[in-house]
This record gives C-alpha cells, structure tokens and sequence, in this order.
C-alpha cells in the first residue's frame, strides 16, 4: 500500500489518474497525455512511483540508445487500505479530499476546454442522492458500484469508445 504523502503529491496524483483505465504506458506516453508536466518532473515523479511500487515495469527496449520502460498501475498499491484510512486523522482526510476534487476539477475544466465540448451529447454527468441506508446496506451499495466500474475497467480503446472518467463520493449527511 503507498502512504498518503506519496499519492497526494499533485504531479504523482494526475500520473495515476493517467493510468486508471488499466493501459499500459511509456514516460513518453504519459508525456504526450499530460504535456503540462515537464519532462524532468514527469520522469523524477514515475521514478518515485516505481520505486514505492505503485507502478509496475512491463516491458523494458532500448529506443534511441536510452532504455524505454512501459509501466502499469498497481491497484493494490496506488490506494490506501482500511488501516491506512483509519489512521488518517481529520486534516489528512482534508487533504486528501481536497486533492480529489482538485483533480475533479482539473479534469472536468480540461474536458470544458476542448473545442467543441458538448455535456449533453457527451453524457456528462453530475448528481446527488440521499438515501437511508444502514451500514450493512453502504457497504452492499458501495460493493455493487465498485464492481459494476471494475467490470468495465481495462477495456481497449477502439470505434465508438471514448475514456470517461467514474467518481464516487459517500459520506454521510446531515439529517
């Protein structure tokens, strides 16, 4: 598992979100996805997920002299388990809630600024919901949802497919 101050570092942060759809990656492709990332930056901050684990080496070919690697995302390492969450204190949640949503909102003004953006026939969406659910009930929901996006994670880019990004927040609310 990766601590919080590994995957809270912006630059590392947008790295694994480049890397949520389960495809593969060379540094160079990841340059390509995220040309806003220096290149120096973006090679330091790959290093030091590999290093931690969080990504993993496929593949290793010389391209150009230079060794070229292609990385995967490790799930098991770019989350924090149970234990993690639960020695998080109030202000590490605040953190790692506003890095979430600050990414949110980086990709979701990303998407607004492509030429033409259309939500609508994009199927852009956005939504609360309040039910009343007991804990045992959450954690049923909250393990349908979970499966239901894991189910269509890792398939291939081709005709008519387009990369959409899934987010869940729950939390409880004010009654």
């Amino acid at each position: 598992m990766a601590d919080l101050d590994l995957l809270l570092h912006p630059v590392r942060l947008r790295i694994v979100q480049a890397l949520l759809d389960g495809h593969p990656s060379t540094t160079t492709q990841l340059r390509e996805r995220l040309p806003e990332i220096a290149p120096a930056t973006m090679y330091r901050h790959v290093a030091v997920l590999a290093d931690a684990g969080v990504l993993e080496v496929l593949q290793e070919k010389r391209v150009r002299g230079i060794m070229e690697r292609t990385y995967r995302l490790r799930w098991d390492r770019a989350q924090l388990d149970e234990s993690g969450r639960a020695a998080m204190t109030p202000d590490d949640h605040r953190r790692a809630f506003t890095a979430f949503t600050g990414s949110l909102l980086a990709e979701f003004g990303q998407y607004l600024a492509r030429d033409p953006a259309d939500p609508v026939a994009d199927g852009v969406t956005y939504q609360q919901a309040a039910v009343w659910l007991t804990d045992e009930e959450h954690a049923e929901l909250l393990a349908e949802l979970r499966a239901a996006v894991t189910a269509r994670t890792g398939r291939s880019p081709g005709e008519g497919r387009t990369r959409r990004m899934v987010s869940l927040v729950a939390m409880p609310a004010e009654e």
